[in-house]
């Protein structure tokens, strides 16, 4: 067994049993900034197997997202039945709406993935890779990928792809591309 198995079975086992470090690790986290930048991941395994390198231009910024029901909007115009609904439905994960708020603060890096690291009863943390465009010293791989600006917005992201329904494969895919397509087919059909 490698090394990064032996690590991403300790994180997980940390999770499990809610150990004192992994709560520790929390409460810090809950008293930084929603959007930090960090020194090394925290997941190194996860990191690793999504692309992130120890090189220069390459870094990782932990965000945290607010857990919790999605209430609608109170109405205004007067009340009609089109108001008539107490939450809405989410349109992005959690995931997603953290590698924007990263891209966002963030104007001169490009997303590269994400990967959740914990969460208590109010946040999620995600840890976000973010690769800076003007950088030399990015490999081929990652050129390629930061070439492709607003990844992150675009939907372009692995998290954003998922919210999208584009990941199934095969028989599993149901769904002709993005959701809004998936609704003309539908009124197509009747």
């Amino acid at each position: 067994m490698g090394a990064y198995k032996y690590i991403r079975e300790t994180l997980q086992q940390e999770y499990k049993e809610r150990s004192p470090e992994y709560r520790a690790r929390l409460i810090k986290w809950r008293k930084e900034g929603s959007i930090v930048r960090v020194e090394r991941p925290t997941n190194l395994a996860r990191a690793r197997s999504l692309g992130w390198k120890p090189k220069k231009g390459v870094f990782i910024v932990r965000v945290r997202i607010g857990k919790g029901l999605r209430k609608r909007k109170k109405p205004r115009g007067g009340r009609k039945a089109r108001h008539a609904y107490l939450y809405t439905q989410q349109k992005l994960s959690l995931q997603a709406i953290a590698e924007q708020r990263a891209a966002r603060k963030h104007r001169n890096a490009e997303v590269i993935n994400s990967y959740w690291v914990g969460e208590d009863g109010q946040y999620k943390y995600f840890e976000v890779i973010l690769a800076d465009r003007k950088s030399p010293d990015l490999g081929e791989y990652l050129k390629k990928i930061v070439s492709r600006v607003g990844r992150a917005f675009r939907g372009l992201t692995s998290a954003g792809r998922k919210a999208r329904g584009l990941l199934a494969k095969g028989r599993r895919k149901q769904r002709k591309g993005s959701k809004k397509k998936e609704k003309k087919l539908m009124h197509k059909k009747k």
